[in-house]
């Protein structure tokens, strides 16, 4: 038997928070499809730096390059950030940050160095502007590449980064069991 859900939301699907299902499809409910979770690193206006907890994503490219393509609210510190500097980095972290991870959430102000918040370490970036987090098995650095309203009602962009460089933990290379265990991704699953 398979259960058949359509483009209108079910009524027995309740946000958990005001607003939830304007900002997500409930599909995101129903489906739970695993993603990866990483900290996006950008910096703000006034120079401090902003961590976004992030999932969601999705890595490609061919001969011509290799992107991360990922989603954001268009209402966020990281997706101004983005649009304005053109540049971020994609950081991998273990699920032993999770909590640390989450500290950049709950405290994230103009004026919160959101790194330092989460009690990272910010670690200079090789191509790009945006420091990376040195507690991160592995990081992307991405030059802004486009953008595009998913919807066209200005709430979620797909923000598309041309990764210029990388940096890997030596212990998490070739497809290591470190790399894929209980130290290495950390998935989110609704």
């Amino acid at each position: 038997m398979k259960i058949e859900i359509g483009c209108t939301k079910p009524d027995n699907f309740v946000d958990r928070w005001p607003g939830e299902f304007h900002i997500f499809s409930h599909f995101e409910m129903a489906l739970g499809i695993p993603h990866s979770l990483f900290l996006i690193t950008t910096l703000k206006e006034n120079g401090k730096s902003n961590a976004c907890f992030q999932s969601w994503s999705s890595f490609c490219g061919d001969s011509g390059g290799y992107f991360a393509i990922t989603p954001l609210v268009q209402t966020t510190h990281t997706y101004h950030n983005i649009i304005r500097t053109q540049e971020f980095c994609i950081n991998f972290i273990s699920a032993q940050y999770f909590e640390a991870c989450y500290k950049t959430i709950t405290d994230n102000s103009d004026e919160t160095d959101e790194i330092a918040a989460g009690g990272f370490t910010p670690e200079q970036a090789r191509s790009v502007n945006v420091p990376r987090i040195q507690e991160a098995f592995l990081s992307l650095e991405c030059k802004f590449h486009s953008n595009n309203d998913l919807s066209g009602k200005g709430i979620s962009s797909l923000i598309i980064g041309k990764v210029l460089s990388v940096a890997i933990d030596s212990n998490y290379l070739n497809g290591s069991e470190k790399k894929y265990g209980k130290d290495g991704f950390m998935y989110y699953l609704y």
